[in-house]
């Protein structure tokens, strides 16, 4: 079961910080060619937060608090790595993201 827990917590954090990278506009811009409204930004801020707190306790339900807390920043490390390559090659990837946008 731990495992799966792991698996959750690395697609909410690379789920959570594509949010949040999807909240500046010149990275939106790369996924689609409109400008996002300013309800969109906040809204995909507040979204990548809450699923980087979702990643958090995820990682605190597998293992005690301080081993926890340093297999969640590792995964932020790796997670930031994913994010930054995805957008520099293949940025239309996180396009599924924000499919509920129009």
């Amino acid at each position: 079961m731990g495992n799966w827990l792991l698996v959750a917590a690395t697609i909410a954090c690379i789920s959570g910080l594509a949010w949040l990278a999807l909240a500046m506009d010149v990275h939106w811009k790369q996924v689609r060619t409109d400008v996002p409204g300013v309800g969109t930004a906040k809204v995909l801020r507040i979204l990548g937060s809450l699923a980087l707190l979702v990643s958090l306790l995820l990682c605190l339900a597998t293992a005690h608090a301080s081993m926890a807390s340093l297999v969640w920043v590792m995964l932020l490390a790796a997670s930031a790595l994913i994010v930054a390559f995805t957008l520099t090659w293949r940025p239309r990837l996180f396009a599924w993201l924000i499919v509920w946008v129009r």
